[in-house]
């Protein structure tokens, strides 16, 4: 009877110790579920679709929707403001040296560029509407190949319109036509039908700023450039790919000084 008792004694104590916690046998390691984070390659590390790569002085780089991205405009030049007011002419005749790309840059940059967050630009604008469009003539440029090109303020961008050099195109002066760039201000008026016959002068008085900035950035930069406004609106139409209710303003070559 006693052995029959001890017997129950150490069958209920074996039971009672597998049942506690870590003296069960351990289960085979599992690998992890497919699916689950630890099986989940990470994936690939594909290039950009647009360049980062900053352009340089000579050569632009890919921007925003295929445009061209141009070098950093300077905020600080050799030149005071004073002094580029005083020494700014009229300069018709140019040398057939070629601008470089940072030239054309800082012309642009000086004509229509964004200078703050908010988005307001190197011209002012009624109402902050800004109407004008600044086109590109490009004929003699380092690292840019001859074209129309629209400038793009929101990227400091160039969108190429179109292939080939239109110098002699664009308009019947020869200043326009021997310059390297010819840049060609033109003004949206549908952005300013709100202000009735009033939008008229104030496109007018804008595309007025926006060339005495470029007059006094090529005076600074050295380079020659003169204001006209001598052309067939139509024939700049064609050359740019002009549509819709916009008008031909200005018309600015730019060059080096003979």
């Amino acid at each position: 009877m006693k052995i029959w008792m001890f017997s129950w004694l150490v069958i209920f104590f074996i039971l009672i110790g597998l049942s506690l916690p870590g003296c069960s046998s351990p289960a085979p390691a599992e690998s992890p579920a497919q699916g689950s984070p630890a099986s989940i390659a990470p994936p690939p590390q594909h290039a950009p679709v647009y360049s980062s790569a900053a352009a340089t002085a000579d050569q632009p780089a890919i921007g925003t929707e295929g445009n061209l991205k141009l070098p950093e405009a300077k905020l600080k030049g050799e030149v005071s403001l004073e002094e580029a007011l005083a020494a700014r002419r009229s300069i018709r005749q140019y040398s057939t040296a070629p601008l470089s790309l940072s030239d054309v840059s800082q012309l642009l940059w000086a004509a229509q560029g964004i200078t703050d967050s908010s988005g307001k630009r190197t011209a002012p604008s009624a109402m902050a509407t800004y109407p004008l469009e600044i086109h590109l003539v490009a004929g003699n440029v380092e690292g840019l190949a001859a074209g129309v090109y629209l400038y793009v303020p929101s990227g400091h961008e160039l969108k190429k319109i179109k292939d080939g050099d239109f110098r002699k195109e664009i308009s019947r002066m020869p200043a326009a036509q021997n310059g390297a760039i010819d840049i060609v201000i033109t003004g949206n008026l549908d952005k300013f039908a709100r202000f009735g016959e009033n939008g008229i002068r104030f496109i007018c008085l804008e595309a007025g700023h926006a060339a005495q900035n470029i007059c006094l950035q090529a005076t600074a930069l050295n380079l020659g450039t003169v204001t006209t406004a001598g052309f067939s609106e139509e024939q700049v139409k064609t050359v740019l790919g002009i549509t819709g209710n916009k008008t031909v303003l200005y018309i600015m070559p730019v060059g080096k000084k003979t």
